[in-house]
C-alpha cells in the first residue's frame, strides 16, 4: 500500500504496487477498493462484481476501452474482520475535478465532442453487448485516465519523500486521503465510465420501474413511472454534457425553498425546455399508475412507497393531458437558447420526452453533417492534438 487516494461511507481506496514483479519488469500499480462493512456493503460489492462479469463480455469492442472493469478481487484481513476488496486500474481523477482545470469550469466544445463520442461508445458497449444500464451517470462516476505512466511514478516518489499525514485514534492509524496528481502533462486523458454499484440488468423478464438516478438527472420516464431502460443513461449523459459546457445545471430550480427535491418543478422545467410531453407518454403513465413495484421504496421523508405517484407526488397531468401545475413553468426557457456552445441538432439529440427518440449509444457522432464514426485511435489522436493547443489555458484544480 502506497497512499490512500479516496474514501466514502462504505469504503476506502488505496494506491498499491505489485511486489511480485521481476527485477527487469517496470512497476505495476493498482488501486484497491476496500469495503469497510463486512455485511451490507459486502453484498453491494458482490453485486458490483456480478455486474463486472457482464462488463467483460467482449473486450474487443471499441467501447470496452471506456468502461472501467475490475482486474481482480480478494479478501484482506483487518484488526477486527475480513474485508472484501476490488482491484482496479489506477485512474487520475473524476470528471468534476477535471472540469475545474478549465477557466470558468467550461470545457471547450471541441473537447466535449470528442469525449462525448468516447462515452457514447462506452454506453453502446454497455447497452448492446453487456445489457447493462448504469443508472447513475454523473461527474463523480466518470473517471479520467492518466495521460502518462510517469505521473504515477512522480506521485509515488513524492509520497516516499513526504509520506501522507496520519493520526492515531483508538490505537488505529487514520491516513489523510491524497489524490492530487498535479498538473496535466498533456490532454491525452480519456474518460471511463465507472462505479457500477447501482447498475441494473436490462434484459430481465420484468419491466424496470423503481426509482433510479440522482434528482438532477431524473429522466421523465423515471418520474412518471412508465418504465425505463437504456435510454435513461442517454438522458443522464445529455444533462451532464450541458454542465460541462456551461458550468451550470440545465435544470436549476428543482428544489423547494427548504431545499427538498420538487418533482413538479423538475417536470415544469422539462416542459418549458422540450414542450409538452406526447399524449402516448401520459396515457402510459395512467396505465401504470396503480401497478405496484415489486418492493416498497422509502422516499425522502422515510415513507414506504409502492408506486411512482406515491414516491414522486403525482399525478402531474389531468385526463386531457394538461400539466396540473402551470405556475412553476418558467418563461423564456427553451432548448435552442439554453446552451450557446452547441449548434443545430446537437441541442436536441440527448433529451426527449419519448425514450425511443433519444440518441442511442450506437450513435457515435455529434453534429448534423453526416460525419462518420471514428475509430478509437483516430479519436485519441484528435483529443491529443486539440489538447496540445488548449493545455496552456488549463489551471490546477485546487488553485
Amino acid at each position: 500500500m502506497l497512499a490512500k487516494v479516496g474514501w466514502g461511507t462504505s469504503s476506502t481506496v488505496w494506491l498499491a504496487r505489485d511486489t511480485q514483479r521481476w527485477w527487469w519488469q517496470s512497476n505495476r500499480y493498482v488501486v484497491l477498493k476496500v469495503i469497510a462493512s463486512p455485511y451490507i456493503d459486502r453484498d453491494a460489492a458482490k453485486h458490483e462484481l456480478n455486474i463486472d462479469r457482464r462488463l467483460k463480455t467482449n473486450p474487443s469492442h471499441n467501447g470496452f476501452l471506456f468502461v472501467r472493469t475490475t482486474l481482480d478481487s480478494c479478501e484482506a484481513t483487518g484488526p477486527d474482520d475480513r474485508h472484501f476488496c476490488l482491484v482496479y486500474e489506477p485512474l487520475r481523477e473524476p470528471l468534476w475535478i477535471f472540469q475545474r482545470r478549465w477557466e470558468d469550469g467550461k470545457l471547450p466544445p471541441s473537447i466535449v465532442k470528442v469525449y462525448t463520442r468516447f462515452l457514447l461508445q462506452g454506453l453502446n458497449y454497455l447497452h448492446s453487448e453487456c445489457r447493462v444500464i448504469h443508472t447513475d451517470l454523473k461527474p463523480d462516476n466518470i473517471m479520467m485516465r492518466f495521460e502518462d505512466p510517469s505521473v504515477i511514478e512522480d506521485f509515488v516518489q513524492k509520497e516516499v519523500e513526504n509520506p501522507m499525514p496520519r493520526k492515531i485514534k483508538d490505537s488505529r492509524s487514520i491516513y489523510q486521503s491524497h489524490n492530487d496528481f498535479g498538473r496535466l502533462k498533456s490532454l491525452r486523458v480519456l474518460p471511463m465510465i465507472a462505479d457500477f454499484g447501482l447498475a441494473e440488468l436490462g434484459d430481465g423478464p420484468e419491466p424496470l420501474r423503481h426509482p433510479i438516478q440522482p434528482p438532477l438527472y431524473h429522466a421523465p420516464e423515471v418520474l412518471l413511472g412508465t418504465g425505463w431502460t437504456y435510454s435513461a443513461d442517454i438522458w443522464n449523459l445529455g444533462v451532464l454534457i450541458w454542465n460541462l459546457m456551461e458550468n451550470k445545471d440545465l435544470f436549476r430550480h428543482i428544489r423547494s425553498s427548504q431545499g427538498a427535491y420538487d418533482p413538479r418543478a423538475h417536470l415544469a422545467e422539462m416542459i418549458a425546455l422540450l414542450g409538452p410531453p406526447p399524449k402516448t407518454l401520459i396515457n402510459r403513465e395512467e396505465r401504470w399508475s396503480e401497478v405496484k413495484w415489486s418492493h416498497a421504496v422509502p422516499n425522502a421523508e422515510g415513507e414506504l412507497c409502492q408506486t411512482a405517484r406515491e414516491y414522486y407526488g403525482g399525478p402531474f397531468f389531468n385526463s386531457e393531458g394538461e400539466f396540473l401545475y402551470k405556475d412553476p413553468i418558467p418563461n423564456n426557457f427553451n432548448l435552442p437558447d439554453s446552451v450557446l456552445s452547441l449548434k443545430g441538432e446537437d441541442k436536441q439529440r440527448f433529451l426527449d420526452f419519448n425514450p425511443g427518440q433519444k440518441l442511442s449509444g450506437s450513435d457515435h457522432k455529434l453534429g448534423s453533417n453526416g460525419e462518420p464514426s471514428l475509430n478509437c485511435r483516430v479519436q485519441e489522436s484528435e483529443a491529443e492534438s486539440e489538447g496540445a493547443r488548449l493545455l496552456p489555458r488549463m489551471r490546477h484544480p485546487y488553485s
